[in-house]
């Protein structure tokens, strides 16, 4: 398979050639929209991309990437740009194709609780969507608001409610796909049974563009629930969140069991716009959250937080009364990621099944503290899905080069001991190009050989996002 480089404005031709495919200025060359479409959030990675184009039609879609095989051009695709994996970065003098004007729900099925959507869907729109039609659509993170549906399918984006509703994998009734030689690929054509072979929709879900683009998606929703309820806790130590864990879910069907250390509440709640749950310092605090849909339910939970104090796995907690008060807890937690922007943490998202999650976090910790003894470390995560974010944050005296190279010394330990568990190096950001060296702690060489021969199937030019998940 060839992997292609355009050079950045080397061939004015081919971008006038491209501005035929679409609407009258729907191609952009100038510095400021290649700096911002060919770039997410990660900071590892310079943007160069040649052009970005602004499909609003699959057609259009389509036409671009016959566009680019004839040409020799590598596409990225761009949606909302919220990665944390560089999976939308154009580092190479690529053609970044966005998303952002193909972004309409198309229909609603109310007997199969489903809506077609476009690829530039944002989440919060659909969500909002659902919450009209008295449903939800519940895969939920900090990013909603700017994340848009084609991305989110790409990496197979999870978030904060998935020990109860799961990836976005499993809100997928069906796919439309313009694949890497242009083909438009309808899958699963919305069935909940359909026993015909091969998935090919679980395919595009996690393939980050590298097998084509997505175009549209068939999600389906769910009842909304009743009264969300959380409750933040305070622990004397990590092993203790564990138990407390267990035993609300022994008790309450959870919709989210969170955790984060007493150094991101710190960065949260110096930023003043959001206040304490307690006066109590605790080294770490767990955030849950069920549906308290009874009066049975609130006493049921409130009796298991006495039950966890009894057994000295808690500190102290508050149970939210009010619509305002459940917003301002699940801030505390929400709002970690945005605020230690600032340190440009070199991020780690990893995970292991949840009964392992206390022996890994602590050989993890080990590494860490031997290594970065100078480092501020900042822990967070999904635990009730075995889900951890590790965030080494920058010191003001180092460069951003100089950090994530002395950071990247460490990753051998780290996914060592995540391949030890039979974890994942990537547990939701998707690999793009931050992880693509390190994908074989977390798949095997068959895999890996197997996972290029399915991309020089549907992409046998190579001009997919190129040089993500596997290296150039």
């Amino acid at each position: 398979m060839n992997h292609l480089r355009v050079p950045q404005m080397t061939n004015p031709a081919l971008i006038e050639a491209l501005k035929t495919l679409v609407e009258p200025g729907k191609v952009l060359t100038d510095a400021d929209s290649l700096n911002a479409y060919g770039k997410d959030w990660t900071k590892h990675f310079a943007p160069a991309p040649s052009a970005i184009v602004f499909p609003k039609t699959t057609e259009q879609v389509q036409a671009i990437v016959r566009w680019a095989n004839e040409h020799k051009v590598a596409l990225v695709p761009s949606g909302g740009r919220t990665g944390l994996s560089a999976g939308a970065v154009a580092a190479n003098g690529e053609v970044v194709v966005a998303f952002d004007y193909m972004n309409q729900i198309l229909a609603f099925n109310e007997y199969d609780r489903t809506v077609v959507c476009q690829a530039g869907v944002v989440t919060k729109q659909l969500q909002l969507f659902a919450e009209d039609k008295g449903l939800y659509y519940p895969v939920d993170f900090a990013s909603s608001g700017s994340s848009q549906l084609g991305g989110n399918i790409g990496t197979n984006a999870g978030g904060i409610k998935v020990i109860r509703y799961g990836m976005t994998r499993n809100w997928v009734a069906g796919l439309k796909v313009v694949t890497g030689t242009g083909e438009l690929l309808e899958l699963n054509r919305d069935l909940i049974k359909n026993a015909t072979g091969y998935d090919m929709r679980q395919l595009f879900i996690g393939a980050e563009g590298t097998l084509g683009f997505v175009v549209e998606a068939t999600m389906r929703l769910e009842r909304a629930p009743k009264n969300l309820t959380a409750m933040v806790l305070g622990t004397p130590d990590f092993d203790s969140i564990m138990p407390v864990l267990h035993a609300f879910q022994n008790k309450l069907d959870l919709t989210a069991f969170e955790f984060f250390s007493d150094k991101a509440l710190a960065k949260i709640l110096a930023r003043g716009d959001v206040p304490p749950a307690f006066d109590t310092d605790c080294p770490f605090y767990a955030l849950l959250e069920f549906e308290a849909s009874t009066e049975e339910v609130a006493e049921q939970a409130l009796a298991t937080f006495e039950h966890c104090v009894e057994q000295g796995w808690v500190l102290d907690g508050v149970m939210s009364q009010s619509e305002q008060q459940l917003q301002n807890l699940w801030k505390l937690r929400e709002y970690i990621s945005e605020t230690i922007s600032h340190w440009t943490p070199y991020k780690n998202d990893i995970s292991v099944t949840v009964g392992q999650v206390p022996a890994f976090l602590h050989d993890i910790d080990r590494i860490v503290e031997a290594n970065y003894p100078d480092f501020e470390v900042v822990w967070f995560g999904h635990i009730g899905d075995g889900n951890l974010h590790l965030n080494i944050l920058k010191p003001e005296n180092l460069s951003k080069d100089e950090f994530f190279a002395k950071c990247a010394i460490v990753n051998k330990w780290v996914f060592e001991t995540v391949q030890k568990y039979n974890g994942s190096i990537s547990a939701e950001h998707g690999v793009g190009m931050t992880k693509r060296d390190y994908l074989h702690y977390s798949r095997s060489p068959a895999e890996i050989g197997y996972m290029k021969a399915i991309k020089a199937v549907f992409d046998p030019n190579g001009i997919m996002n190129p040089g993500k998940i596997f290296p150039l």
